[in-house]
């Protein structure tokens, strides 16, 4: 059934959580040096964070199909890896069979890496009075956010949708 939108109000984003009874058995397994936070994106696409999982250890979850995950660094809110991608979206195994989720540092680029280290040394109200390049002030200004990577994520659903729709006409 359609939902039906009164006037001023937002469509619920593509990145939600759908509703399901199909129960899911997983292990959220940190295989990082780092705290991970682990984050539900609700009904309405809004990041719910749970308890965090310290570093080599792991955390059995029962989840439903269709419920996307998604992990952070709990220090500095950068992004981590689950199996190898961005967010992590159970499958029923059957028989209550258990699934597990390997959470990852990300590979990242040395710009990508430094300007990491340099958020972590330098305060935020100190980034302006650095002898750096005004790009590299501004890169640094731009801390990590689960919800412009929500956006990003869902733009690149919309826009695959778009791009499958269109195979379709042609």
């Amino acid at each position: 059934m359609p939902q039906e939108f009164q006037e001023g109000q937002q469509p619920l984003p593509l990145v939600r959580s759908l509703v399901s009874r199909l129960p899911a058995y997983v292990v959220f397994c940190n295989r990082s040096p780092r705290v991970v936070k682990p984050i539900w994106v609700n009904f309405r696409g809004e990041p719910q964070p749970y308890v965090n999982i310290q570093p080599y250890t792991g955390r059995r979850m029962t989840t439903y199909m269709g419920h996307p995950w998604m992990f952070r660094d709990a220090e500095t809110d950068d992004p981590m890896l689950v199996n190898n991608k961005e967010m992590y979206l159970p499958t029923p195994l059957g028989n209550g069979q258990v699934s597990i989720a390997n959470i990852t540092l990300p590979v990242l680029t040395l710009r990508e890496r430094c300007l990491q280290v340099v958020r972590r040394l330098v305060r935020s109200e100190d980034i302006c009075r650095l002898e750096i390049g005004r790009c590299l002030q501004e890169d640094l200004t731009q801390r990590p956010s689960i919800h412009a990577d929500l956006r990003q994520i869902s733009q690149r659903v919309e826009q695959k949708l778009l791009e499958n729709r269109e195979e379709q006409n042609v």
